[in-house]
């Protein structure tokens, strides 16, 4: 699997722009000394995490079980992915949407407040410089997840259009959630697990909503989404709290929940005809 990652890589770079050359090669040719570790990288090893170089950072492309028998577990029962490498941000102030609404193709607008879209962020020529999932936390807030290979170049683009904004008298202003982790809980068992973990009725969260609401004694931004075409939730939950949800997680129904690496998450998105920036998908290919 690693040398086929490899060879992903090369054929991707091969048809990029510089800028995104430099975003891609990250995930395949970082040395180890380089690598950057979610909070949950030690759990991940205790329990037999196989890493690899993704995007900069060190990440488990599985566990104990093959792919496939992750990737059939999740769609029986239910998996647990750390995403933490992926960059979460919050955009407010009284102008917050309208200045989204000039960088990515979503009705930002016609979002009720706690739902949400998967969005792309386009150039001035149209092309995909990133595809990211915005909520509508507030009028006034919008939480937004980036990919992490595309982590400097997104922050550089959101940030130069920022200064323009602003400079013309625009209200807005960003926080970038490095303080916090997240987990991907996907699967039919996604939802009783969770629903095990807080107070909230997890029944009244449809598809694609937003609710901040307290899980295992942590305050949490929780969005029902994810990119294995399952049931499921996106966890952004305060570093110091990760590891010990992730356990709480996993010790809920004998087990049939388990960790799952990124080699199960890249087959159950092309199952579910997700696209990854960077192979599917960049600024030259829509």
């Amino acid at each position: 699997m690693r040398g086929s990652l490899w060879h992903l890589g090369q054929s991707v770079t091969r048809r990029l722009t510089q800028t995104d050359k430099k975003a891609i090669a990250r995930r395949f040719f970082a040395s180890e000394a380089d690598l950057k570790k979610t909070v949950l990288y030690d759990f991940h090893v205790a329990n037999d995490g196989k890493m690899v170089p993704f995007a900069g950072w060190s990440m488990p492309i599985q566990y104990k079980d093959s792919i496939m028998d992750s990737t059939v577990n999740c769609r029986e029962n239910g998996g647990l992915f750390d995403v933490s490498h992926m960059c979460g941000l919050s955009l407010k102030g009284k102008e917050c949407v309208p200045f989204l609404e000039k960088l990515v193709i979503a009705d930002v607008a016609g979002l009720a407040p706690g739902t949400g879209t998967l969005t792309v962020f386009t150039n001035e020529k149209g092309g995909a410089i990133d595809d990211s999932v915005i909520t509508k936390v507030k009028d006034d807030h919008i939480y937004l997840v980036v990919n992490a290979g595309c982590r400097d170049k997104d922050l550089a683009h959101i940030e130069e259009h920022m200064k323009a904004f602003k400079s013309k008298g625009g209200d807005v202003s960003w926080h970038i959630h490095d303080e916090r982790s997240l987990l991907a809980l996907q699967g039919p068992l996604a939802a009783p697990v969770l629903q095990q973990l807080t107070k909230d009725d997890l029944s009244k969260l449809y598809f694609g909503e937003f609710r901040i609401l307290d899980i295992n004694g942590a305050t949490c931004f929780l969005t029902r989404t994810g990119y294995t075409g399952e049931d499921g939730f996106e966890i952004s939950v305060p570093s110091e709290n990760a590891v010990d949800l992730a356990k709480a997680i996993l010790e809920r129904y004998e087990g049939k929940v388990r960790l799952t690496g990124l080699g199960a998450r890249d087959s159950l998105r092309l199952e579910a005809g997700l696209c990854l920036y960077g192979n599917d998908m960049e600024q030259h290919t829509s």
